[in-house]
């Protein structure tokens, strides 16, 4: 028997007049890994995921999803999920990150979304609006403003995978062949001014064969 049809909507720019400016913090990490961003109030959860795996320097190879409070029932939460989540294995009312806008859950400063990404590895991410400002002329969205810290490489293996990266590269220790397989990765090194953003529309495309 097949299995549930789940919509998946291809993003698209949307005309907008305020830009949303996160703080991202991958959890388990001292000191933070962190950035400051600035996107489009017309984004969705798909659109502020694909900032987010830009921000940190990751590529997109695994699945996401954010958590968000239900305002409308105490001590419950909300889950959007990557478009590529399998709905066979999910529970009835899978809602897919390219159908949610942010804007009707981030109202106000201080709200917040957890984001997970790759489940093997296991990261982790607190995502808190803090500010709502009217969008600058001439200047294009998304922005990367701040940040501390390499994001972790791709598939190191989590927390302790990150450390043991950071350790291998501070100490020169290539007997496992760690520092070869990081290339040229350094844990301090991140420059804001270096993110470049992809598309949306395009990322979702490639994933989806199209």
């Amino acid at each position: 028997m097949a299995g549930p049809e789940v919509l998946v909507t291809l993003p698209r720019r949307r005309p907008f007049k305020y830009v949303y400016q996160f703080k991202i913090t991958l959890c388990g990490t001292r000191p933070p890994i962190w950035r400051r961003i600035q996107v489009p109030e017309s984004y969705t959860f798909y659109d502020l995921h694909v900032a987010i795996q830009d921000a940190m320097g990751w590529l997109d190879y695994h699945l996401h999803m954010f958590e968000v409070e239900d305002k409308e029932t105490k001590g419950a939460y909300l889950r959007f999920e990557s478009p590529f989540t399998d709905p066979d294995f999910e529970e009835e009312g899978l809602i897919l990150t390219t159908e949610v806008p942010i804007k009707a859950f981030f109202k106000k400063p201080k709200d917040k979304a957890l984001y997970s990404y790759d489940y093997g590895d296991g990261w982790q991410i607190d995502v808190t609006l803090e500010r709502v400002l009217p969008r600058e002329p001439n200047k294009t969205y998304p922005v990367c403003l701040a940040g501390e810290l390499a994001g972790p490489p791709e598939d190191c293996g989590g927390i302790p995978g990150y450390y043991r990266s950071v350790k291998a590269v501070k100490n020169k220790d290539n007997s496992e062949g760690l520092l070869t397989w990081l290339g040229s990765w350094k844990p301090d090194n991140f420059n804001p001014q270096r993110v470049r953003f992809d598309n949306p529309r395009s990322r979702l495309k490639i994933g989806l064969g199209e």
